[in-house]
């Protein structure tokens, strides 16, 4: 995720610091302070392959229980003090930051459809990509523009709603065309100079963006290229021939200025709060819609992120118990016990900044929380700090960009209507990214930094 740049990155790692306690008088022990994550997995894929239907379960639901679960195992505090705990995750600035996100992207893309912006956008898009390469186009797009910008959500915030409207116009898979803009919007995010995962990683591991981006591009760049190949050929087999309305020009405008706004590095707040009031003067001015129905449109917006909102506090609110628990502390130990060689290295800076992202949902926070321990392994092992930088970066982008409780995978589940578990199997690109990515580190190329 990547919202602003070093500021905000110095915000973070003094956020962090400050919820790590100074002293917890009886931590759990082992796989016990990490097992409240395991209850949420297992409520919730269990209940899910029962019901025969993701769609059924709420994962709200499955969250409420494990926390429950882990307030109830942690010792050595009274229930006060476990509650305040759990509070201090749930309220932690960076959460609250993400949820305004969520509040004024949620207002956006609903003043958007109801003065016909996204339709306008959905009938250009399909007017300038030909049938057969509109998957591929979409993912390129979402390539760009991540890059360009820096940041993921913003990237989804833009695009999910314009490939939603796609999807219901040609009669494509929504989870697929869902899943197609996550995986390039973490391409860029990866790749991107003014990422803060970039900066994270650069700064730990004291070596330049620019060499981080060389080192990144040998992974991201096949990757993408494969992915790319995949919807060509899947695009092959569409027959589609949409029926594009007249187009209306200027119902374009807050999409190209959220576009625009977001490539010049504004801030993704100041980014959507712009983009509605563009919806509201364009919805006046064309008498789309009232006072009240744009009110109505702004409260419907907010009420369609109320889940995603609660999971997003839920989650945060859990994490934090399993990090006051030790559950973090203690697999990095386990991590880093037994290391062999530079392979088992570099695997286990993999490793460790993955399960810091699976554990926190993420993945700039796991970067910082690992990022320490991984150059001491460097030095320790005499690894390029370009190599682990990247490493840091690519393995936190792919776990951030496949479990169903991060930012992104609920954004743009929300945003699209759907299910978080129902995208996962049409992430193309970060499951070539992983195999290309273990392979690297296995084979020991690009073998300037190995």
């Amino acid at each position: 995720m990547s919202i602003t740049p070093k500021r905000y990155l110095g915000e973070l790692a003094r956020s962090l610091a400050a919820r790590v306690p100074t002293q917890i008088r009886r931590p759990l022990r082992g796989w016990l302070a990490l097992s409240p994550l395991a209850v949420f997995l297992i409520l919730y894929l269990v209940s899910s392959l029962i019901a025969k239907d993701f769609y059924k379960v709420p994962i709200a639901s499955a969250f409420l229980l494990a926390s429950i679960y882990a307030l109830l195992i942690s010792r050595g505090a009274s229930v006060e003090r476990k509650v305040a705990v759990f509070s201090r995750g749930a309220g932690d600035k960076n959460v609250l930051l993400m949820i305004w996100i969520f509040v004024l992207a949620g207002a956006f893309a609903s003043t958007a459809k109801a003065i016909g912006s996204i339709e306008a956008t959905v009938n250009l898009t399909l007017m300038i990509l030909p049938g057969k390469l509109i998957l591929a186009g979409l993912f390129l797009a979402a390539c760009f523009i991540s890059m360009a910008i820096g940041t993921s959500v913003g990237t989804i915030v833009a695009l999910v709603p314009i490939a939603a409207g796609i999807a219901g116009q040609t009669g494509l898979s929504l989870p697929m065309v869902t899943a197609l803009i996550v995986g390039g919007a973490f391409f860029g995010d990866n790749l991107s100079f003014i990422s803060d995962t970039t900066i994270a990683a650069t700064r730990t591991q004291g070596c330049s963006m620019a060499d981080k981006f060389k080192a990144n591009s040998w992974l991201a760049v096949p990757a993408a290229a494969v992915v790319t190949v995949i919807y060509v050929v899947l695009g092959m087999n569409l027959d589609i021939i949409p029926s594009v309305e007249d187009m209306q020009w200027i119902k374009l405008v807050p999409y190209l200025a959220v576009i625009v706004l977001a490539l010049s590095g504004v801030n993704v707040l100041t980014v959507l709060t712009i983009g509605i009031a563009l919806n509201a003067l364009l919805g006046f001015g064309l008498g789309e819609i009232g006072w009240t129905g744009f009110l109505e449109a702004v409260g419907s917006g907010i009420a369609g992120m109320g889940d995603l909102i609660i999971v997003t506090m839920l989650a945060g609110g859990m994490l934090e118990v399993i990090r006051f628990n030790g559950g973090i502390e203690w697999i990095i130990r386990l991590l880093t016990r037994n290391i062999r060689g530079k392979r088992g290295a570099e695997l286990s800076v993999a490793a460790l900044v993955g399960i810091a992202n699976f554990c926190t949902a993420n993945n700039t926070i796991a970067i910082i929380t690992t990022g320490s321990i991984a150059k001491d392994i460097t030095q320790q092992f005499g690894l390029d700090p370009r190599k682990t930088a990247s490493i840091l970066d690519t393995f936190s982008c792919i776990v951030q960009g496949i479990i169903p409780y991060g930012a992104q995978m609920l954004m743009a589940s929300g945003l699209a209507g759907i299910s978080a578990v129902s995208i996962t199997r049409y992430l193309y690109y970060p499951f070539i990214l992983l195999a290309i990515a273990l392979l690297s580190i296995l084979l020991r190329f690009p073998r300037r930094y190995a």
